[in-house]
């Protein structure tokens, strides 16, 4: 593996035991749809590269939601996977500060702190899936059953 791509996700699935790949490509500064640019560079389906948004419930209580780069979240149904009325999408700011990632490279693994999570139930049409490894253009493909488990998330409809 590359120096360069021993990020805290990276970290977070070594002392896991969990097995993973890892997708470097070159990340075009001009590029704002993030996950996109990973499914076209890496040859993937979009439906299988995962990106990661986090969401601030109605106490302010933040909370992270992974869905296909193909696919937009669902405010409503995420709300209602984590037990909450309403949430909105979280001040990128505020993501960055949270979760230590740039925006455009927030992995859901390795975070500062193991917020509650939502995978969209797609992931489960896969033996792999894609999510940001930490950093922009570096992207970590693993089993959903294993990102289920180290997330202790929970798998939900929550696409639009």
């Amino acid at each position: 593996m590359l120096n360069a791509a021993v990020t805290p996700a990276v970290r977070m699935l070594e002392a896991a035991g969990i097995p993973f790949t890892v997708h470097e490509y070159h990340h075009d500064p001009a590029v704002r749809s993030y996950g996109l640019e990973a499914a076209t560079a890496l040859g993937l389906d979009p439906d299988q590269v995962f990106k990661t948004l986090l969401v601030a419930a109605d106490g302010g209580d933040l909370a992270v939601a992974i869905v296909p780069v193909s696919c937009q979240l669902s405010l409503k149904a995420v709300g209602s996977a984590l037990g909450t009325k309403r949430v909105e999408m979280a001040d990128p700011v505020v993501a960055q500060r949270v979760t230590g990632y740039v925006v455009g490279g927030i992995s859901p693994l390795g975070q500062r702190k193991l917020l509650p999570t939502v995978i969209d139930e797609t992931c489960q049409l896969y033996d792999a899936v894609y999510v940001s490894g930490g950093r922009r253009g570096l992207d970590l493909g693993l089993a959903p059953d294993d990102l289920v488990r180290v997330l202790d998330a929970t798998v939900a409809d929550i696409v639009a």
